[in-house]
């Protein structure tokens, strides 16, 4: 077995300014994770957003008996790394502007504008891919031991893509899956006990259903579907109804509400005023100056927490409803990745929720391919557990989206403008060949850069 890294770890974050490193930091400076890491390096590519958020991470309110680990700020990818045990990504290429962007022209091409799902989930990985490949890269000149713990979006390809650099030594995260999961055993009143032994989720990352939770050999799942007033009472319930519910028998991923509401969701999103993108950038737009001006830096940015999740999928929600307050109080992919990374350093083996390679775990799927499922972890890496056989509906729309993704890597990785645009022609929520060559222009036009790549 592989030597583990004890307490004193070199923590490595890429995004370092990204809005969330808070919430890690928090949990390694005073919770569960506390001792594990010593150093916390930031590097983003705007370094004035690595600073603001060091100031905020100075100034987090602390009370554990651990001291907190050290921050630094460095500028450049491969001194960032140097000595690095675990790696998190969480890179947004190009920005809230590039968000924006991802969401419009596939409006203006009459498609679902949605970040991580369709047109624009093809556009952004075709951006973010090329950009964690260099990380990658450089990973494996400077910090070839370390681990990647990656949820940059899209989460599935990127992994997927990157694997051919590091091997086992990328693990993608999300915490959407694990949220689901959360709040119906909670509905369902199953206490999980730290194990996934009694959960059946599979799928592919933003596109997933859980289909079994077992508590102590009685599957709870049926009769949580089968109680309106209990499905009322969390997020994934609300969203799909108990009609849908029913037929399908499973409980899906939130992100399918853009499959199975196809229409009301690309009416919702097309009649607003502004995209979801829009909202955080006007909402941020001088967030991270006053962050870097602010007396009270961590209050600052826990009020803009509040705000931007409040907003989280707002299309699928009527104008009078809003989040849980349970969803709220954070605590997301953050939880996800530190258990990942006590996992990785100490040998304390996990059940979680990840994105990791196929292998034999559905036969009708690449063995390389990387799909979204219950998996242990430990100082050898991740591993999907067993899974039951697919359904042909699940089967078959993870086949298509999965063709996608392997298009979009392609197109990403070789510079392959055919595979991109069969890509966008292939995906389930665009109906048109010509609706797709119009968002692969719309995005080359959008994006010089793009266009460029091409050989």
């Amino acid at each position: 077995m592989p030597e583990t890294v004890g307490p004193g770890a070199r923590l490595v974050i890429v995004g370092g300014g990204g809005f969330r490193v808070p919430l890690v930091y928090r949990a390694l400076a005073d919770g569960p994770f506390a001792g594990l890491v010593s150093d916390v390096v930031l590097l983003d590519a705007r370094p004035e957003r690595a600073h603001a958020i060091a100031r905020v991470l100075d100034a987090v309110p602390l009370h554990g008996e651990h001291p907190a680990p050290s921050v630094r700020v460095e500028d450049r990818l491969e001194d960032a790394l140097q000595d690095a045990d675990i790696v998190f990504a969480a890179v947004r290429s190009g920005g809230a502007e590039g968000r924006v962007l991802d969401e419009r022209v596939a409006l203006s091409a009459g498609l679902l504008g949605q970040e991580t799902v369709g047109a624009g989930g093809i556009s952004y990985a075709l951006r973010s891919i090329p950009d964690m490949m260099r990380v990658a890269t450089a990973m494996r000149a400077v910090a070839p031991d370390a681990w990647l713990v990656n949820f940059t979006n899209p989460a599935g390809m990127v992994t997927e893509a990157l694997a051919a650099v590091l091997g086992h030594r990328i693990i993608g995260i999300c915490d959407s899956a694990s949220g689901l999961v959360t709040r119906a055993a909670r509905a369902a009143r199953v206490d999980l006990r730290g194990t996934l032994a009694g959960v059946d989720y599979v799928g592919l990352n933003h596109l997933g259903w859980l289909r079994r939770l077992d508590d102590g050999g009685t599957d709870r799942l049926p009769a949580l579907l089968d109680d309106p007033v209990r499905l009322a009472g969390f997020e994934e319930g609300r969203l799909f109804g108990p009609d849908l519910l029913r037929v399908l028998g499973s409980l899906p991923n939130e992100y399918l509400f853009y499959y199975y509401f196809h229409r009301e969701a690309l009416r919702s999103i097309g009649g607003a005023d502004r995209t979801r993108g829009e909202i955080l950038r006007d909402q941020q737009r001088d967030l991270y100056p006053r962050l870097l001006a602010a007396d009270a830096p961590f209050a600052a940015w826990e009020a803009a927490r509040r705000e931007r999740e409040s907003g989280y999928l707002a299309e699928a929600r009527s104008e009078d409803e809003e989040r849980d307050e349970a969803d709220l109080a954070g605590g997301g992919y953050e939880r996800v990745a530190l258990q990942v990374m006590r996992a990785l350093l100490t040998g304390r083996r996990a059940e979680l929720i990840l994105n990791v390679r196929n292998g034999q775990t559905f036969p009708g799927l690449p063995e390389e391919a990387v799909v979204e499922v219950p998996s242990t972890v430990d100082v050898n890496g991740a591993r999907p557990l067993p899974a039951a056989p697919l359904t042909s509906h699940q089967l078959g729309l993870m086949s298509a989206v999965k063709a996608v993704e392997r298009d979009t890597v392609q197109a990403a990785v070789h510079h392959d403008r055919d595979a991109a645009l069969r890509a966008f022609a292939g995906h389930p929520l665009v109906d048109s060949f010509h609706a797709a060559a119009r968002a692969l222009a719309g995005y080359e036009e959008a994006f010089p850069a793009l266009r460029a790549s091409w050989v």
